[in-house]
């Protein structure tokens, strides 16, 4: 399994949190022949949407290895937090910036209806199972983010939660999953969600 390093502040919490679920053979990397060639890939990412595309970018043949491996081969995807973000089209923080464009649609400002709610999204919050969607269960896990993924296609929506309204909690198509809570800070719930997707066989 593949842990893309480029620079995603999470990195090594992910990485602990993939070897408490179980797993036992993580390449931490940044060279794009290893990721074309992993049998499931792992994306973390904390801050802003165009700093951590224009790290992915940066690396030489790293978007065209996702590709390869993912849409071409189908080797499970999971993105955390802004790794689930740039699966996006787009993403509006600090301007309009291009994104993997894997699940249609838009990475925006949370404007919650209710002026008392705040943003950041920042804590414990409900997942709330929209279908019967691959690997999400019902529960509780930790958020921290200040913008949110629209998708343009509602079967895309995985789950979601509540903060002044509706919001995406995670997304999910074919062998591509991304979730908005931090499975890494999500204690039990998420470590059982990281579990699954070691054995995930879509």
């Amino acid at each position: 399994m593949a842990l893309i390093d480029y620079g995603a502040g999470n990195l090594h919490s992910v990485h602990n949190a993939l070897r408490k679920a179980g797993a036992h053979d993580v390449a931490i990397t940044a060279d794009a022949d290893v990721v074309a060639r992993a049998d499931r890939i792992v994306l973390p990412g904390v801050g802003a949407f165009r700093a951590c595309r224009d790290a992915l970018v940066a690396i030489p043949g790293m978007v065209d290895a996702m590709n390869e491996a993912v849409n071409g081969r189908g080797a499970p995807f999971l993105g955390v937090c802004v790794g689930m973000q740039l699966l996006a089209d787009a993403g509006e923080e600090f301007g309009r910036h291009e994104g993997l464009g894997w699940i249609p649609g838009t990475v925006r400002l949370i404007e919650p209806a209710d002026a008392a709610v705040k943003v950041p999204h920042m804590g414990w919050n409900d997942v709330v199972l929209n279908g019967a969607p691959p690997l999400i269960e019902a529960g509780e896990a930790y958020f921290l983010h200040s913008y949110h993924y629209e998708a343009a296609d509602p079967a895309h929506v995985a789950a979601t939660t509540d903060h002044g309204g509706p919001l995406v909690a995670a997304v999910a198509r074919d062998t591509i999953i991304g979730c908005q809570f931090h499975p890494e800070k999500s204690q039990r719930y998420g470590l059982a969600f990281m579990a699954r997707f070691l054995d995930w066989k879509p």
